[in-house]
């Protein structure tokens, strides 16, 4: 496994996760963060919050605050994350599985691109598979229109979370910006560390997942500067592309909402701490069957950006597993191989989408099956 090294992060201190040495000081904020303790109790005994929040509010504080004592490193975050992790396995799905693990090396440090349908559980189940198997876990790229709280800042960088400063509109500050986070992606991989990033900015709210080339045009900004070539910068970043599938989407009513009052206004206003508010709708959702590809590293020479992006775009749709969700949303054929069972499950997840929805729920779900057989 490979170590947190603070001193050669010191350039990064604005964007990288906290290392080893802040773990104990950031904990103590945050148990003591009146804000993260009510959302805590909220979550955790809804009821109770409601009418005797005097009572349990110090009660989870002080049983944050015991079981976290021990977190003095990040490694020991992670098998803290692991632990709430696994009752979320078990309360959320019907089974979680990998493929393409035995294709990588735990000597290597990857940079995953992935396509993006859930906020925090795309790079959490990255993870679990990860973790479980014996590899290192990634450092996770953040949007800092996320950090919209101090403890949720705090909670995203205790678990290896760096911050992509989407923010900064003028356009040398943006270049700043993007040039300093390609270097630290790069610093990451060299001291053996994987990388999690999604393959475009935001959700794919229509179910069709591709990859910005823009994305991979960032990676190269620091190659450019040390004046390599597009083809070996982009080799030595071993890309590994990462499909990653939900049997059931817990924010699809949530993402087609968006999709129809943009197409009726030209445009959707996130209203404050809406992302937030997404984050927990897909960590307590059901989800069915959730199913991880890790597809081979990238090692052709690539000419440019656009070939990177459809070459990552290829394995995603090729590795992509298709769900009987999204084969009965696709009308496919094979839906007369899926068994009662199935159908029924997302018959009855179906009945929960408003019916002005319907049809771009569904749309959402067949479009891997037509990605599939495009590609």
């Amino acid at each position: 496994m490979a170590t947190e090294n603070p001193q050669s992060d010191d350039i990064y201190s604005d964007i990288r996760p906290y290392n080893d040495a802040e773990i104990h000081g950031v904990i103590t904020r945050i148990t003591a963060d009146d804000e993260f303790i009510e959302a805590m109790a909220k979550i955790r005994f809804p009821r109770l919050s409601q009418w005797t929040p005097w009572l349990v509010q110090p009660l989870v504080r002080s049983v944050l605050q015991r079981k976290w004592a021990k977190l003095d490193s990040v490694a020991s975050v992670q098998d803290e994350v692991a632990s709430y992790m696994a009752k979320m396995v078990s309360n959320t799905t019907t089974k979680v599985t990998f493929s393409g693990l035995d294709q990588l090396s735990k000597d290597k440090a990857y940079l995953f691109v992935s396509n993006h349908r859930d906020i925090a559980m795309d790079p959490a189940f990255v993870n679990w598979g990860l973790y479980h198997n014996g590899f290192n876990t990634v450092r996770i790229a953040i949007g800092d229109n996320l950090l919209q709280k101090p403890y949720v800042t705090d909670l995203m960088k205790l678990n290896k979370s760096f911050i992509v400063k989407r923010s900064a509109t003028a356009p040398r500050a943006m270049m700043a910006a993007f040039t300093k986070l390609s270097a630290y992606i790069k610093h990451s991989l060299e001291e053996g560390q994987n990388i999690w990033i999604a393959q475009k900015e935001g959700r794919a709210k229509d179910g069709f997942d591709k990859t910005d080339p823009a994305i991979i045009k960032m990676f190269y900004m620091n190659g450019k500067k040390q004046k390599q070539s597009f083809a070996d910068y982009i080799k030595q970043l071993q890309i590994v592309p990462v499909a990653i599938s939900y049997e059931f989407d817990a924010g699809a009513a949530t993402k087609a909402k968006e999709l129809a009052h943009t197409e009726q206004h030209g445009e959707y206003e996130k209203a404050e701490f809406e992302d937030i508010a997404s984050i927990v709708e897909g960590i307590v959702g059901q989800k069915g069957h959730v199913h991880v590809a890790f597809g081979q590293p990238l090692t052709a020479d690539f000419a440019d950006a656009d070939s990177v992006a459809a070459a990552i775009d290829a394995s995603i749709y090729q590795n992509f597993h298709l769900h009987p969700s999204n084969l009965i949303a696709a009308k496919d054929p094979a839906v007369e191989q899926l068994s009662e069972a199935d159908k029924q499950a997302f018959q009855a997840y179906m009945t929960n989408i408003p019916a002005e929805l319907t049809e771009r729920v569904l749309a959402s779900y067949a479009k891997p099956v037509e990605n599939r057989g495009k590609s």
